[in-house]
């Protein structure tokens, strides 16, 4: 049986300043698309600038098989996310918003589709909380990841709407990481991930932890390794498996995101010298 997922909200462009290269990214999008890889049905809703970087976006998701029919193409340039690199890893310089957050509100042909969908994936980047009200009754699953930017303020607005929350917190000690996720699903979710780096991961489901390692990888870039974790752990989940199986699915596909440049490639080259000096 074939299952869909919707990555809904954000998107940017990973800029290489030091290589010269960019790639389509955010974590809705590569949810999206590596979800596709894995074999689901999925689509991308979000807004896309009218620059080249939106082109790119919108050409990469749909030479991917990404539904792109209800994204908005708005005026101006599209979220950049600046890198720069130690080696493989990368360290973040800086970011433009662009106009990701320019949502207008959504019609009812929009939360149709919507509907249409086994599990929606969003993320704190996706600037939908203002949404979030509307957009519920016509989700069946909601996914939804914080990543670093978890804060007392965005878990207490954002975590009684979810399903299924996934965290990132790799300096914590298991007992931080734990009182974190019993904290998280106290709220709301009924399914509760953090992730560790290197450390692993853990869920927390129907009371009970389950811990899982790394997967280990020849790294080339490890831009996107999490996205990838998130897609084929929710793949897993959809398909029947349980969370231990969901972690050990999510942690061997996040090694293999590692095995190339940018979240999921389609890198083109990229050169701004006033963009360079800004960084």
């Amino acid at each position: 049986m074939t299952h869909s997922l919707l990555g809904l909200g954000d998107n940017t462009v990973d800029t290489y300043v030091d290589r010269a290269l960019q790639f389509p990214g955010g974590n809705a999008v590569n949810v999206a698309v590596l979800a596709h890889r894995l074999g689901a049905q999925t689509g991308y809703l979000g807004c896309l600038g009218s620059d080249e970087a939106g082109m790119l976006l919108v050409d990469a998701l749909r030479a991917e098989g990404v539904d792109t029919s209800h994204c908005r193409i708005c005026p101006g340039d599209n979220a950049r996310a600046f890198i720069g690199h130690d080696g493989n890893d990368r360290r973040f310089l800086r970011s433009q918003r662009g106009v990701r957050g320019q949502w207008g509100g959504f019609s009812p042909a929009d939360l149709a589709y919507i509907a249409g969908f086994d599990l929606v994936h969003a993320s704190v980047y996706s600037e939908l909380d203002a949404d979030l009200a509307t957009l519920r009754p016509a989700i069946r699953r909601f996914s939804y990841d914080f990543s670093e930017r978890w804060t007392d303020a965005n878990l207490t607005a954002t975590l009684p709407v979810l399903d299924i929350a996934f965290l990132s917190f790799p300096t914590g000690s298991d007992a931080e990481c734990q009182n974190l996720a019993r904290r998280c699903m106290e709220a709301g979710p009924g399914l509760v991930v953090v992730t560790r780096g290197e450390r692993g991961s853990l869920a927390l489901a129907g009371g009970v932890f389950h811990h899982h390692g790394v997967t280990r990888a020849e790294i080339v870039d490890t831009l996107g390794a999490g996205d990838g974790f998130i897609a084929a752990f929710l793949l897993a989940l959809l398909a029947g498996r349980d969370a231990p199986e969901a972690l050990a699915a999510g942690a061997g596909n996040a090694a293999a995101v590692c095995a190339y440049q940018g979240g999921f490639g389609h890198g083109a080259p990229w050169s701004a010298a006033a963009e360079i000096a800004a960084c």
